[in-house]
C-alpha cells in the first residue's frame, strides 16, 4: 500500500485526482496540502493546511511515496508576473523538493501542452521551467502530463475559456475529417 500526497487538490484536475486517489485500493493514505479544508470526509484523507510561505512548517507531515502536483493559477487571478510565477513554478518545485526529501519516489506533475523552457512566451516558459526544475530532482520516476484546453464544470466563470471551448467544438470535427 502506498501513500501519496497531492498539492493542488481544490482546483479542477486536482479535485478529480482527489475522488481516484481516495477510490483507489492501491493508497493506504492520501495527504493533501490544501489552503483551507476541503470539508471531505474519508478515512484515507489526511489535510495538512499551508501554502507556499507556510509549506517548510509542513516539512515534517510530509509521508509519501508518490507526490501529485497539479497547482496553477491564473492571470484574472494573480495578474503580478512575480506572484504568478511563485505559484505557477516556484510552489510545485518547492513541493516536489520537500516530498523527494522525505521519501518519495515518484512524481507526477500536471503543466501544459507547449511547456518550453526556452519559449518567449511567459506561460508555457513557465510550465517549461517546472519541468525542467522537477526533473533534475531525479526522482525515480517522473510523470509529466500536458493537457491541452482542461474543459468540464468549474466553480468560477472564465469568459475567455467558453468562447474557446465552443470554437474548439467546431473546429475538432473538422480535424477529425481531415486525419
Amino acid at each position: 500500500m502506498k501513500k501519496a500526497i497531492l498539492f493542488g487538490a481544490s482546483g479542477f484536475i486536482g479535485s478529480c485526482l482527489l475522488r481516484d486517489l481516495l477510490d483507489n485500493t492501491g493508497y493506504e493514505q492520501v495527504s493533501v496540502v490544501v489552503r483551507k479544508t476541503l470539508g471531505t470526509n474519508h478515512p484515507k484523507l489526511k489535510e495538512l493546511i499551508g501554502d507556499y510561505h507556510t509549506l517548510h512548517l509542513l516539512k515534517m507531515q510530509i509521508d509519501a511515496d508518490e507526490i501529485f502536483i497539479t497547482l496553477g493559477t491564473t492571470r484574472a487571478k494573480t495578474p503580478d508576473r512575480d506572484q504568478y510565477y511563485q505559484v505557477d513554478h516556484d510552489y510545485p518545485v518547492a513541493a516536489a523538493k520537500m516530498a523527494l526529501e522525505a521519501g518519495a519516489k515518484s512524481v507526477f506533475v500536471v503543466t501544459a501542452v507547449g511547456a518550453n523552457a526556452n519559449s518567449r512566451i511567459f506561460y508555457t516558459r513557465t510550465k517549461g521551467e517546472i519541468e525542467r526544475d522537477i526533473i533534475a530532482r531525479h526522482f525515480e520516476r517522473t510523470g509529466i502530463f500536458r493537457p491541452s484546453m482542461i474543459m468540464g464544470e468549474r466553480n468560477e466563470s472564465r469568459r475567455f475559456e467558453k468562447i474557446l471551448i465552443k470554437v474548439w467544438a467546431f473546429i475538432n470535427p473538422l480535424l477529425l475529417a481531415i486525419h
